[in-house]
């Protein structure tokens, strides 16, 4: 049994891998074709076959809803209560395996059940479109550089079966901040925006895309931030009025004296369960 909880995790951990790299794409092909030919051959937000959509519903309010599918998924399931009603029914070590898996199963339904909605909002060249090129990149980057500063391997739900594996034993949760988490309190967000409006063609259907995305983030900060006051309390509101939700504005700021001995009484910040 302890094979296949292994299997099943690193299998979903894969299937993550692969539907991570599709999202960007799904994203960015059509405008990044220009540069990888071959790219052009996938289907994005803008253009391809649809197969499996919302049947009797117009084209935007199919695409909604299957929007809407994976936001309440993301949140539901990434809340402490449901996770202990889940863990009655599939082994713990499996718990976060079997979220990522079905976080992957809606974005592969979007994916093939997106209708494109091609009305032009806007469309750039030159340096500008560079820029969004860029900007694009760099945030598929650091969505990905973020998921480390917090325990990729844990977020995705290797770690747990590993340690069961092995017999080994987690160890609490605990309160840090690590990398670009001491300057903004969400940079995967930060780059889950960049990556959704930073394109050189704005269709109707990226838009509204793009927009329900980031009323979902922004949704999903409350939630988490919630969660992680229950959590840690004073330490993390603390945390807050001194780190900026997502620009680090703080960065201009002066930096406030902190009391060595209430720097070591700080328990570790522990996210992965929040997301």
């Amino acid at each position: 049994m302890k094979f296949f909880k292994l299997g099943y995790s690193v299998a979903t951990y894969l299937f993550f891998l692969a539907t991570f790299t599709y999202l960007v794409l799904f994203l960015g092909a059509g405008f990044l074709a220009e540069w990888v030919p071959l790219l052009s051959q996938f289907k994005t937000v803008d253009d391809g076959a649809v197969v499996f959509s919302v049947p009797a519903v117009a084209p935007w309010l199919s695409n909604v809803i299957l929007l809407l599918a994976f936001s309440v998924h993301h949140s539901v399931m990434a809340r402490l209560g449901i996770k202990q009603l889940l863990m009655r029914v599939i082994p713990a070590s499996a718990e976060r395996s079997t979220f990522v898996l079905g976080t992957c199963l809606i974005l592969c339904w979007m994916y093939i059940g997106w209708q494109p909605q091609p009305g032009v909002i806007w469309s750039v060249d030159g340096v500008a479109k560079v820029a969004m090129v860029v900007s694009f990149l760099v945030g598929g980057g650091l969505v990905l550089w973020a998921t480390f500063m917090i325990s990729h391997w844990r977020l995705f739900g290797l770690q747990q079966a590993w340690f069961e594996f092995r017999g080994l034993q987690a160890s609490d949760d605990q309160f840090s901040t690590p990398a670009l988490y001491k300057y903004s309190r969400h940079p995967m967000y930060v780059g889950v925006l960049m990556v959704m409006w930073s394109t050189p063609h704005m269709t109707t259907g990226h838009l509204l895309l793009a927009a329900i995305w980031t009323v979902y983030v922004f949704i999903g900060i409350y939630f988490e931030e919630r969660d992680l006051i229950r959590q840690f309390g004073d330490t993390y509101r603390e945390y807050q009025a001194r780190v900026s939700k997502l620009v680090p504005l703080n960065i201009l700021r002066p930096r406030r004296h902190v009391a060595p001995d209430i720097i070591s009484a700080s328990p570790a910040k522990s996210r992965f369960d929040q997301h």
